[in-house]
């Protein structure tokens, strides 16, 4: 049994879709980023490439790399977890946490845990999902983007 963490953070950015954990969630604005921003998806990835020592997302999918501009991260974390299968490995389970001062989550939280059990290749139990508020502390509590981190457990 292996253990991997993840965490990831992005500023929100004008024009773009908001995407966590691979839902489409209706919001003023998106986060920034290369791929598609979503700050849950890539702390789950990390978690489960460093659990495998198969280092982290950049290493993969690099932000400079216009082969992943506006990638969605649901489709990288496939790829991460097919590589976690090739170095001998089974996902067991994960546990995130979207830390976020808005928008609310909670009735998204169901959703993103099935994109992201699908896309592991794992059931839908195996897969917590959470939400916290900053209590507007710090720039997540002013608003200024999101983040999440993620533990996960191979075997």
């Amino acid at each position: 049994m292996r253990v991997g963490t993840g965490y990831d953070i992005h500023p929100f950015k004008a024009g773009r879709s908001l995407v966590l954990g691979g839902v489409h969630i209706d919001f003023a604005s998106g986060l920034d980023g290369h791929s598609d921003a979503d700050v849950l998806t890539h702390a789950v990835i990390d978690a489960i490439l460093g659990a495998a020592a198969l280092g982290d997302s950049g290493e993969h999918s690099a932000a400079g790399d216009d082969q992943f501009k506006d990638a969605s991260s649901l489709d990288l974390l496939a790829e991460a977890a097919k590589k976690v299968r090739g170095a001998g490995f089974q996902v067991v389970n994960v546990d995130s946490t979207v830390i976020a001062e808005a928008p609310a989550l909670h009735p998204h939280l169901r959703a993103m845990r099935a994109k992201l059990a699908d896309r592991l290749g794992i059931d839908r139990g195996a897969v917590s999902v959470k939400a916290t508020s900053p209590e507007t502390i710090g720039a997540l509590g002013r608003r200024a983007g999101i983040a999440a981190q993620a533990i996960a457990l191979i075997e």
